[in-house]
């Protein structure tokens, strides 16, 4: 019996019934992935320093195919930056249901934002020079690039982007824009960009590999990221090491830097970060007779 005065918690079967609540799961961010041609990944194509030398860059496969990247006149090739907006375009690809036409539509401001970069005039301008390189720079191929429904590499020329129109905000937009202080006032534009077929084409087919954008971009170093890329695309070989020849290696990612000693210097920080993000377990740089090697063990996904 409860003593006077005490509640006394109804029982019986018009009791009200107590149940254990709960808490709701804590929400998943959502994996941000970027979809890559497979066979483009294998092959050099930004430059990787500030290096004055901004002549074309020529690659020779194992097989002897020949491969050129050359900058339109009066413009420069590819570099760190284009990288970055490469990949992210690819993200976007990815996000928008790899439409068949390649084509793209999305504000500058927004694109930026999910690069993780500063909004302001000056990336407004990165970002509009790098679209442009990324359609006026032609990838030449002399049986190097290998399209996913062909057996053997092809001979083409195409560019990243076939096809890149940026629109400014019509007026009468603009003048809506006092009406929402919330509003990012000082949005250039919308752009519009056509992936080329070619790359299309082999993402169709699956010829492609993924990469973690949350990787992607946390990694500090313009050399890591290459290297991300192109660890991906030797992954996808289904191999868990992967050696290659330090001098084969300079020439994929591509680097300035001829030494082994200097390569070193450039290759063992980056090997730092990307083990530290997981992509690889160990990556060794050794001579065997006169002749240098890197070996990588990719870590489990």
């Amino acid at each position: 019996m409860a003593a006077a005065g005490e509640a006394v918690l109804p029982q019986g079967a018009g009791a009200p019934q107590f149940h254990r609540m709960n808490l709701p799961a804590r929400r998943r961010a959502p994996v941000r992935l970027a979809l890559l041609d497979r066979s483009l990944e294998q092959l050099p194509l930004f430059r990787l320093s500030d290096s004055a030398d901004d002549g074309a860059v020529t690659y020779t496969t194992d097989a002897g195919g020949r491969w050129r990247v050359l900058s339109a006149p009066d413009d420069r090739l590819p570099g760190t930056f284009d990288q970055d907006v490469y990949v992210e375009l690819m993200h976007r690809y990815r996000e928008a249901g790899s439409p068949a036409d390649g084509t793209l539509t999305f504000t500058l401001h927004a694109f930026l934002r999910s690069m993780g970069r500063r909004v302001d005039g000056r990336t407004y301008q990165l970002l509009r020079g790098a679209l442009g390189r990324l359609e006026r720079t032609t990838l030449e191929s002399t049986g190097s690039y290998v399209s996913g429904h062909e057996t053997e590499p092809s001979n083409r020329s195409f560019a990243i982007l076939s096809s890149v129109a940026i629109e400014r905000r019509r007026l009468v937009e603009k003048d809506q824009l006092p009406l929402f202080p919330n509003a990012i006032s000082a949005e250039p534009g919308v752009a519009r960009v056509i992936i080329a077929p070619s790359i299309v084409g082999n993402i169709a087919v699956r010829h492609s590999i993924q990469l973690s954008l949350a990787i992607y971009f946390s990694l500090p170093s313009p050399v890591a990221r290459r290297l991300y890329r192109l660890l991906e695309a030797a992954r996808a070989n289904d191999v868990v090491t992967w050696r290659v020849s330090l001098d084969r290696l300079r020439e994929q990612l591509p680097l300035v830097q001829r030494f082994p000693s200097h390569l070193q210097r450039v290759l063992e920080p980056a090997h730092t970060m990307l083990s530290e993000a997981g992509v690889i377990r160990s990556a060794s740089i050794r001579q065997r007779q006169r002749d240098w090697f890197v070996d990588y063990v990719l870590a489990v996904r």
